[in-house]
């Protein structure tokens, strides 16, 4: 097991070009490559604006905290994305408007490159069991949770790890608990999950 831990407030931040917003990346693979094939990050909305079009990207967003945010682009997309926990997936390819429903609005994004890899996001609440042999992420919304190791994760903390690296396991500690569980898969040339 080699996972790799994180803390919200540790995470590097980087300002939008357009002034809306930060983005505090947790992951992007392969490390250092500008054309990623997948990428996991948090993002702060802090104003309404445009989403960045990311062409040949699918991508899920889930709100962590705040009000939370509308999506909208004519004719193909109308989501208000308001419940804490659900993810929301759409295409990268289409041009979107964000606007607050409140104040700001904190989120998390996974990107993956169409055809190489697609991904799965879910919220848990019980204790689960993971896919190890799949790249991973978790995040920690509420209560307290253990990796098989004997160490807890608490809210604004989470980890990720690369295919066969990780735990499998990650048990519930309190009432109340709940935590993202990101599944990252590679694909083969035909589009079938390896």
């Amino acid at each position: 097991m080699n996972l790799h831990r994180f803390c919200f407030d540790q995470l590097p931040v980087s300002s939008w070009r357009n002034g809306g917003g930060e983005t505090r990346e947790i992951t992007s693979q392969p490390p250092g490559e500008t054309l990623f094939d997948w990428r996991v990050s948090i993002a702060t909305i802090a104003q309404d604006g445009p989403f960045s079009a990311f062409n040949g990207i699918d991508r899920i967003i889930t709100l962590l905290e705040g009000d939370g945010v509308h999506l909208y682009s004519p004719g193909q997309i109308d989501h208000r994305l308001q419940r804490i926990g659900e993810p929301f997936a759409f295409s990268g390819d289409c041009p979107l408007e964000a606007k607050l429903l409140g104040g700001s609005s904190h989120d998390f994004n996974i990107m993956t490159r169409r055809g190489e890899h697609s991904a799965q996001v879910q919220p848990m609440v019980t204790t689960t069991e993971l896919a190890p042999q799949h790249a991973g992420v978790l995040y920690i919304l509420r209560g307290e949770w253990q990796l098989p190791d004997g160490s807890l994760l608490t809210p604004r903390q989470g980890c990720w790890w690369l295919p066969g690296d990780g735990p499998q396991q990650l048990t519930v500690q309190k009432n109340g608990s709940l935590v993202l569980c990101a599944k990252i898969m590679a694909c083969k040339d035909n589009g079938v999950q390896r």
